[in-house]
């Protein structure tokens, strides 16, 4: 009596993680050029029939694998979403730990990191994107507090931070050699990031008229008496002609002056 052979029970979603995961693989080493369907496949060990049933075309697969590590990207920075307590991380604990972890990710991916980078910023939703839509929403709940600074752009500030910390690698693989070096400046990357976000890099008593400028540009002095406007933020005309001119480098005449005119000496005789 032969034996029947138990035929392995497939599994559609261990599939598609396989395939992910050797897409994932693909990218960092090769770009977004050297992926296709069949060689991921092959590279996962699964059959190419069933590779294209889960993405039937490249452009398919490179998008699903930059979904796939935003979730792991918003699982190493915020932690499992189903363990949240849907509260923004406010407290000093909490802020810095985000920081660190995003890089750290960054760090420990750095190809892979570009390229989601890559495909966020050129998207035309970049809300779709899981880890985009939660740190920027972070942002803007944030600079409604009281904790935060007045006049934020959240979605500005997202991607002058985002990028930084998957850019900043770049510079750490050309200048650093061992292991500990490159914890060294991952270290002092968080650092200045904390330090610029706590107190930024000019003095605002320093730099009065500016810091004016910049607060009326983010509607922050609409909230203030007309009185108490600094009387230097609004130049005068005629220091306004003065730096026009300056800045062309053409003077203007000054106006003629209201006395006699010179006697007009006579043409000289035709000879």
């Amino acid at each position: 009596m032969t034996e029947k052979r138990t035929r392995r029970k497939r599994d559609p979603e261990r599939t598609r993680e396989a395939i992910l995961e050797a897409a994932r693989e693909v990218l960092a080493q090769d770009g977004k050029e050297g992926v296709s369907v069949v060689q991921v496949a092959r590279r996962a060990g699964v059959n190419r029939g069933t590779a294209y049933q889960h993405f039937q075309t490249r452009e398919q697969l490179i998008e699903a694998t930059a979904s796939w590590v935003s979730d792991k990207l918003d699982r190493a920075v915020f932690g499992d979403p189903d363990a949240e307590n849907g509260e923004l991380p406010l407290e000093a604990d909490a802020v810095e730990a985000v920081n660190d972890n995003l890089a750290t990710f960054a760090m420990e991916n750095p190809e892979l990191g570009r390229i989601w980078l890559f495909e966020v910023l050129s998207s035309k939703q970049p809300s779709n994107d899981p880890f985009w839509r939660h740190y920027e929403s972070n942002f803007k709940e944030f600079a409604k507090t009281a904790l935060a600074q007045p006049g934020i752009d959240a979605e500005v500030l997202s991607v002058l931070l985002i990028s930084g910390a998957f850019i900043w690698p770049v510079w750490v693989r050309a200048h650093a050699r061992t292991a500990k070096e490159r914890q060294h400046m991952m270290e002092r990357y968080t650092r200045e990031i904390l330090r610029l976000t706590l107190h930024g890099t000019l003095r605002p008593e320093k730099y009065a008229e500016l810091e004016a400028r910049v607060s009326n540009r983010a509607g922050a002095s609409k909230s203030l008496p007309e009185s108490k406007r600094s009387a230097a933020s609004k130049p005068s005309p005629a220091s306004k002609r003065s730096a026009a001119s300056s800045r062309s480098g053409v003077s203007k005449p000054a106006p003629a002056s209201k006395t006699a005119p010179a006697n007009k000496t006579s043409p000289a005789k035709k000879k």
